[in-house]
């Protein structure tokens, strides 16, 4: 027999996905609409490169917006957290591991368990599955 516990277990995988979507999507939406106040968190070698470091932010910002709403549908929901998941390690590295770099190695782990999940229950990916079983069961 099921317990409501058991029940919820299967809603995890989801959970998980759309919380790190919304965490994504807030830091993208942040960085694009307010740009410049994150400059101070991109590395001394982007100076040397030929884009605008506001641009840099700008671009980061719609990349995170983009691949944020591919993992909170659950589209490509492996591909869109694999790249999340070494977007954020690369964040991590980037920013060291002080309590901003913790917060971000746990965001990190977090995405890369979505990525060894595979789509969820509640995703599009597994929309799209069901119905290909459908249409080859007939």
């Amino acid at each position: 027999m099921e317990t409501t516990f058991t029940k919820m277990r299967n809603a995890a995988p989801s959970v998980l996905r759309i919380g790190m979507s919304i965490i994504i999507l807030w830091f993208g939406y942040q960085q694009v609409t307010d740009p410049t106040t994150w400059i101070g968190f991109l590395p001394a070698w982007t100076t040397v490169i030929p884009i605008s470091q506001t641009g840099l932010v700008f671009l980061n910002g719609t990349f995170e917006i983009v691949f944020g709403v591919f993992l909170f549908l659950g589209f490509y929901t492996r591909f869109v957290s694999l790249i999340l998941a070494l977007h954020m390690f690369d964040i991590t590295y980037v920013v060291g591991l002080d309590a901003i770099g913790m917060r971000d190695l746990g965001l990190s782990i977090g995405i890369l368990a979505i990525f060894l999940y595979g789509a969820d229950d509640f995703s599009v990916d597994a929309i799209y599955k069901n119905k290909a079983a459908a249409v080859v069961n007939r």
